[in-house]
C-alpha cells in the first residue's frame, strides 16, 4: 500500500524535476520514486560490499605479496610518490 510523504526541495531542484517531468512525459512523483529506488539500491550495495570487505579483513583474507606483484606486472608498477 503506497505511503504518502512530504518533502521540502530547494527551488532549483524542484525546477529541474519539473522540467524533466515535462520533457519525459513522466510525473514528478514517478521520477522521485525512480531516483529514490536507484539511490537506495546503490547505497545498499555499497554498504554490503563494505561489510563484506570488513569481514574478509577480520578473517585475515588479504592479498599475498605474490598476488600484488602479479597485479603490478599486469597493470604496471605503481610509483611511490
Amino acid at each position: 500500500m503506497p505511503t504518502s510523504m512530504s518533502l521540502r526541495l530547494p527551488q532549483t531542484l524542484a525546477d529541474q524535476l519539473g522540467q524533466l517531468a515535462e520533457t519525459t512525459g513522466r510525473s514528478k512523483s514517478f521520477l522521485m520514486i525512480q531516483a529514490l529506488e536507484d539511490f537506495l539500491a546503490r547505497e545498499a550495495w555499497q554498504v554490503a560490499e563494505i561489510k563484506k570487505g570488513l569481514a574478509e579483513a577480520d578473517a585475515g583474507d588479504f592479498a599475498s605479496a605474490d598476488e600484488i606483484q602479479a597485479i603490478d606486472a599486469k597493470w604496471g608498477r605503481r610509483r611511490a610518490d
